[in-house]
């Protein structure tokens, strides 16, 4: 039923053409393109369609420049928002959104400058509302940071092209997050300005506290504090522990080892003396958290621990959403997140 809603410039799945083109140059300019700013020739450049876009399940063909733009799952809708694009549809936050609107600060902030008709919101509690995608008539689907299945795409292709993963489900970074979206945009230029831009936030944050460098970081999966024999943890394939290298922090050669496929593993807390290497722990939790790990005849045994450097992370607050870092949340959360981590750092320090 979907079908209706299709374009018919859908190519998805099929080896590109010779036509398929991934964003050409224009070639040579005009007089009236001479008279153009700077912004408006770069974009006339990238608007060369139509553009391929490959990715973890297939390829998909772009045959025009999308107007309508929908994304799914979680905050993809920050790429078109944060290069000047008001998506006609979203999936509204499901957590770390205070005051339920179905849009974190960051993300209401960037809607509110752009103006434009309101989006609508796809309320994903139950899955992906395939329906009420459809019923935007998007002319692209971004789908870039998911864990769609197979079928899910197969069904979003039915409504418009669409672009999930890169890799794997969940794994992609903010960067590819850009990356691919802008280029199915055609704005590869202006992804590749804003990525600059959030390196730069990042980098000159970070700068303001030595004590962070190559710090050895791990962070832990939600504890279960009433049973603790278990360690569960992100490996260095999950975008959390990829966000400590862009904040200069460094990758235990524990977690590096351990981390194959997965962007999680559990470990027997028998096995903890493998985590001697770990400075710091980042988790969800609070100080009452803390407290049980210290307690712990086992886990308390972790350097980390032991020196109490740990980020408690509340995991239904904004920070502990921006763990998980996106596009927008980057330049807005960043400063308070890099030195709750340096605060860590300092304990690590003084243990030493």
């Amino acid at each position: 039923m979907y079908l209706v809603f299709a374009r018919r410039r859908l190519i998805t799945g099929a080896v590109a053409t010779a036509a398929a083109l991934v964003l050409a140059a224009c070639g040579g300019s005009s007089d009236s393109d001479a008279e153009s700013s700077d912004s408006e020739t770069t974009a006339a450049a990238e608007a060369s369609f139509p553009i391929t876009v490959k990715h973890a399940l297939g390829e998909t063909v772009i045959e025009e420049k999308p107007e309508r733009v929908a994304t799914v799952q979680w905050a993809n809708h920050e790429v078109p928002l944060a290069l000047g694009i008001v998506p006609v549809g979203y999936a509204k936050a499901n957590f770390g959104d205070p005051d339920g609107d179905g849009l974190l600060s960051w993300q209401k902030a960037k809607l509110d400058e752009l103006g434009g008709e309101t989006p609508v919101q796809f309320d994903e509690t139950d899955g992906i509302d395939f329906e009420a995608v459809a019923d935007t008539q998007p002319d692209i689907i971004l789908a870039t940071y998911s864990g769609l299945t197979e079928e899910d795409y197969k069904t979003l292709s039915e409504i418009a092209p669409t672009i999930p993963y890169p890799n794997g489900p969940w794994e992609t970074s903010w960067r590819d997050m850009i990356k691919l979206s802008s280029q199915a945009l055609g704005m590869t230029a202006q992804g590749d300005e804003l990525i600059a831009s959030i390196e730069k936030t990042m980098t000159d944050e970070a700068a303001k506290y030595p004590q962070l460098a190559d710090k050895k970081t791990m962070f832990l999966t939600h504890v279960d504090t009433t049973d603790l024999s278990k360690v569960s943890f992100y490996t260095d394939k999950d975008t959390r522990a990829q966000f400590f290298s862009d904040l200069g922090l460094g990758t235990p050669d524990s977690i590096a080892s351990a981390s194959g496929d997965e962007f999680s593993k559990e470990v027997s807390a028998e096995t903890v003396d493998t985590f001697n290497d770990v400075e710091m722990i980042v988790t969800y939790g609070d100080d009452k958290l803390i407290d049980t790990l210290k307690k712990d005849p086992i886990l308390s045994k972790m350097p980390a621990v032991a020196s109490g450097a740990i980020v408690a992370l509340d995991g239904t607050s904004e920070i502990g959403t921006a763990a998980n870092p996106t596009p927008l949340s980057i330049e807005t959360m960043v400063p308070e997140y890099v030195k709750m981590l340096a605060d860590a750092a300092d304990k690590a320090d003084a243990a030493k």
